[in-house]
């Protein structure tokens, strides 16, 4: 049986990249959820906004930990795995990566004790700050990843010495076509993602009638979150379309199933790609729709797969699914959040059980969308690892061999299982609970008041004061 290692390096590199994703596309929109939650105590001292910035912080913590771990693996691979392909784009690649570090790692370390353990040893202004600083890193640990990433996907602004890439124009590195529009298309991604998940909690304190005002807080801000960011991610994902239409046409082509250069094509609803006979088989489409969405155009022309030679077209069949499976997220979102409206307006967003549990099983659906996402981006990208420019085949490391990289990858398994499991088990061990409130005395106001509170403020708290006072729906 013959092991070969650039297809292991690349199914190893799969697996922790998915991994890892799972744990930013919650975390950065999560970071900036708990920045205003935090923001509108400040401003309102209502306490109900503290106990869900409370309630989420525990759970960032966690997702972050996980992050920080699974991220600083991926790396190494460079070395590892992908040593020619260091070689080639370190000058470019490096730099990137290391701005990375110090401005958004070292920024969520410096402000995540702050807003962790320093609730009681700040003034509440600066604990806010906090929230906020460690939610600007968070994107910009997303800006910079997804700046590289991009310059992979539409290398610009760089001049090739000895099959070496050297960055000319900094800004045209950084800035490159794709940039933008990725990451707005991301950020939108992860934002929406968060947001399902904490309306599928809301719903889960809903159904067992449990924590009732934070559950409805929570569920109606991030379902109006959910009602803006859906639709404005089509409009976002239409852009993101002509750019990779402009710029990488043959993974649009894949995305399309589209075979030949023609106008007037249609959308594919279904279809099984056949590569070998560079054909569709059991096509099922809209006449004249695939033009109009690309081209807004109902006449325009579709560039065809077979423009270039079977060796430089990515795996079509992978990429259009994943296509279809992102698009399709996409749409039960839509659907989700119309409903969401229709009941609002019917003033049953929080009484109807039907929708807390379609809320439930929709808790993932954000994930299945960046995971299908991603996917076309990266297999749509393919016999590339620097588009047009470098392949993935020539940028694997010269020494290693099948065998090696089984090992390694069954190795990853084994300890990703474990120790993602364990955190999944963690996160949804707290998502159950929320943390019990802590007692507020007030000042004194007579002398047996002051008396109290001097020997350790022993008397019992007035109703509504206490760590024990029940919730409504349930106890603390």
């Amino acid at each position: 049986m013959h092991l070969d290692p650039v297809l292991l390096s690349r199914l190893q590199f799969v697996w922790v990249v998915a991994m890892h994703i799972l744990l930013p596309a919650f975390t950065v929109g999560l970071a900036c959820f708990v920045a205003l939650l935090e923001s509108l105590h400040l401003a309102t001292k209502n306490p109900l906004y503290l106990r869900l910035s409370q309630f989420w912080l525990r759970i960032f913590a966690v997702s972050f930990g996980l992050g920080v771990v699974s991220g600083i693996v991926m790396p190494f691979q460079f070395g590892t795995n992908w040593s020619r392909f260091s070689d080639a784009t370190s000058n470019v690649v490096a730099p990137l990566l290391a701005y990375e570090g110090l401005t958004a790692f070292f920024l969520e370390a410096a402000f995540l004790g702050v807003l962790l353990f320093g609730r009681k040893l700040v003034p509440p202004i600066v604990h806010a700050g906090a929230a906020i600083l460690v939610a600007l890193g968070t994107v910009s640990s997303t800006f910079w990843i997804l700046s590289v990433n991009s310059w992979m996907q539409t290398p610009s602004g760089y001049e090739r010495v000895d099959g070496r890439f050297f960055a000319a124009d900094w800004q045209d590195v950084i800035f490159n076509p794709s940039f933008p529009y990725r990451l707005t298309h991301t950020v939108t991604a992860f934002f929406i993602t968060t947001a399902f998940i904490v309306v599928a909690v809301a719903c889960y304190h809903l159904r067992k009638n449990q924590f009732v005002p934070e559950s409805r807080k929570m569920l109606s801000m991030t379902m109006w979150l959910a009602t803006i960011l859906v639709p404005a991610q089509l409009l976002i994902g239409d852009q993101h379309g002509l750019n990779t239409l402009e710029h990488q046409p043959t993974k649009l082509a894949a995305m399309e199933g589209n075979w030949t250069k023609r106008e007037s094509a249609p959308l594919l609803l279904f279809a099984l790609p056949d590569q070998a006979a560079q054909t569709n088989r059991f096509e099922i489409g809209i006449p004249y729709l695939g033009s109009l969405i690309i081209r807004h155009d109902p006449f325009g022309v579709i560039p065809g797969l077979t423009e270039v030679s079977p060796e430089d077209q990515p795996p079509v069949a992978v990429v259009f699914f994943a296509f279809r499976i992102m698009v399709g997220a996409g749409v039960a979102m839509l659907g989700i959040v119309g409903i969401s409206l229709w009941l609002r307006r019917r003033g049953a967003l929080f009484t109807t059980p039907w929708f807390q549990r379609l809320c439930l099983f929709a808790a993932p659906i954000g994930y299945v969308a960046v995971l299908a996402g991603w996917t076309v981006t990266e297999t749509g990208r393919q016999p590339w690892v620097v588009y047009g420019m470098l392949r993935t085949a020539d940028a694997v490391s010269p020494s290693l061999t099948g065998l090696d990289v089984a090992l390694s990858l069954a190795i990853y398994v084994v300890v990703y299982c474990f120790v993602f499991g364990s955190g999944l088990f963690l996160i949804l061990r707290l998502m159950r609970s929320f943390p019990a409130e802590e007692p507020q005395i007030k000042a004194p106001s007579s002398e047996a008041d002051e008396s109290v509170a001097l020997l350790g403020g022993q008397r019992p708290l007035a109703a509504g004061m206490g760590a024990a006072t029940p919730q409504a729906g349930g106890t603390a």
